[in-house]
C-alpha cells in the first residue's frame, strides 16, 4: 500500500522548493533555459545554448492542494536564439546550485519556445503536484 498524506503535508512538502530556492535571498534566484536537452539530474553539466536567464521575484512558487505553481511575473529579454527544451533553477549565492530541472514540453511552458536574442521570453506555466493530490 502507497503512503497517503494530508494537505497540509503535501502543501508544506511542495513548498520546500520556494523555501529552498529562495534561502539565498531574491536576486540570487534565476530560471535558465536552454536549447539543450534536460539533462540526467541536476548535478549533470549544464545544458548547452542559454536562451535567456530570468531572475525569479521574491515569492517565485505557491502551494495549494499539493500543487506548486507560478507566482509573480517570470520574464526577461532573451540572449541567445534556438528552440527550448529545457530549463533549471538556481540558487546562485556563491557557486550556482541547481535545485530543480525539467523540460519545456511538460514542465514549463512558454509564451513561444521558439527564441530569438532580443524578444521577451515569458514563463506562462509551471506546477509541481505532490504525491496523492
Amino acid at each position: 500500500m502507497a503512503f497517503q498524506y494530508g494537505v497540509t503535508l503535501r502543501n508544506n512538502m511542495i513548498s520546500q522548493i520556494q523555501t529552498t530556492v529562495a534561502a539565498a535571498g531574491t536576486t540570487a534566484m534565476h530560471l535558465r533555459i536552454y536549447s539543450g536537452a534536460e539533462p540526467a539530474n541536476c548535478a549533470a553539466t549544464e545544458p548547452s545554448g542559454l536562451l535567456a536567464t530570468i531572475v525569479l521575484p521574491a515569492t517565485f512558487l505557491t502551494s495549494s492542494g499539493g500543487t506548486t505553481t507560478i507566482a509573480g511575473t517570470w520574464s526577461a529579454t532573451a540572449t541567445g536564439s534556438g528552440n527550448a527544451q529545457s530549463f533549471r533553477i538556481y540558487d546562485m549565492a556563491g557557486t550556482p546550485v541547481c535545485h530543480v530541472q525539467g523540460n519545456t514540453s511538460s514542465d514549463l511552458a512558454l509564451t513561444n519556445s521558439s527564441v530569438t536574442a532580443g524578444q521577451t521570453v515569458v514563463v506562462t506555466s509551471f506546477s509541481v503536484t505532490e504525491v496523492n493530490a
